[in-house]
């Protein structure tokens, strides 16, 4: 089984914008569309229509939300030099899911780290490198904002690439 992830693909009115940063700082703009990652790479030994089971079981009540997003930061640590997109709205409902979709099945999977929704928008070679982007970026004050209503498996192709396996629509309450 190849490598799986479950994401928020958000579909902004600008994702444009984005699009544009992740175009000079992304190595992986190319390969997969702005994403909020909720579960990181997995290789877990289950058909695509179990773990669509699992989705279907773990978020049956959880309705459709609103995200907004605003705001760029660095981060440095033991995976690499990013900027990141903040969430400044949603992000509540954002690790709900995240942490409910860790308990169970994918509990093996979890590295234990604090979680902080966001879009990466750039993955830099080195720390002067990042300062540099994060420098240009600093004052970015555009805002990005949607409901989230869909929430997507993607396999993580043998050159990078997403392919969408999954989508789990999230159903308001009362609603087939």
């Amino acid at each position: 089984m190849s490598l799986r992830t479950i994401l928020i693909f958000p579909q902004f009115d600008n994702i444009g914008q984005i699009d544009t940063i992740r175009q000079k700082f992304d190595p992986l703009a190319d390969l997969i569309r702005p994403h909020i990652t909720v579960v990181f790479p997995f290789d877990l030994d289950i058909s695509n229509e179990e773990l669509k089971q699992i989705l279907d079981s773990r978020l049956a009540k959880v309705e459709p939300f609103q995200i907004k997003m605003s705001g760029i930061t660095k981060c440095e640590d033991r995976f690499g030099n990013y900027l990141f997109l903040n969430l400044v709205k949603g992000s509540e409902s954002i690790i709900q899911i995240h942490d409910m979709l860790y308990e169970n099945e994918l509990a093996e999977f979890n590295l234990g780290l604090t979680y902080t929704p966001h879009i990466t928008v750039g993955k830099l070679a080195t720390v002067d490198a990042l300062d540099e982007a994060y420098e240009s970026l600093k004052d970015f004050d555009a805002t990005f904002s949607c409901v989230v209503d869909t929430i997507s498996v993607e396999m993580i192709g043998p050159n990078e690439e997403s392919i969408i396996v999954i989508e789990k629509n999230l159903k308001e309450s009362g609603k087939n």
